[in-house]
């Protein structure tokens, strides 16, 4: 399997520097970012680690939960996805931590029933690589088959 690589370019310090994040291996874009955005309500046109942590999971889980949809059985026409990444205080070592990470997915698969969707949505929350990877980190799962 591949290395996937991103940098950050970087100057000043944290409250009064900024930064660019750029994807490298795709070459899609590159994103600007800053604390003061990071921890403000308004992300203000700049991105974060935790919106790119949630892209990520987003992205991970949708595969994992649609080759688990099929494996069981359904037909997989559409998954809208969404992962909220929460930053708050890290009360044991200091600084800030990710505190919570909700999964929402709603789906249209033909050929399961709900409760069979739902197995398929629990087992891609704990199975995806991204979910492994986050394991320090509370992930929650709202899964509801639609249409």
């Amino acid at each position: 399997m591949p290395t996937r690589s991103a940098r950050t370019a970087w100057t000043g310090g944290l409250q009064d520097g900024s930064g660019q994040v750029e994807l490298t291996s795709s070459g899609l874009g590159t994103y600007d970012v800053s604390f003061p955005k990071r921890a403000a309500e308004d992300a203000n046109g700049s991105t974060s680690p935790e919106e790119l942590v949630a892209a990520a999971h987003s992205a991970c889980y949708a595969m994992s939960l649609s080759k688990l949809a099929t494996d069981a059985g359904g037909t997989v026409h559409a998954l809208d996805v969404s992962a909220d990444v929460t930053l708050g205080p890290d009360n044991e070592a200091g600084g800030v931590k990710l505190t919570g990470i909700k999964l929402t997915v709603r789906g249209e698969v033909e050929g399961i029933d709900d409760a069979a969707f739902k197995e398929a949505a629990a087992q891609a929350k704990v199975g995806c690589p991204i979910s492994k990877a986050l394991t320090g980190v509370e992930i929650t799962l709202d899964a509801a088959l639609e249409g």
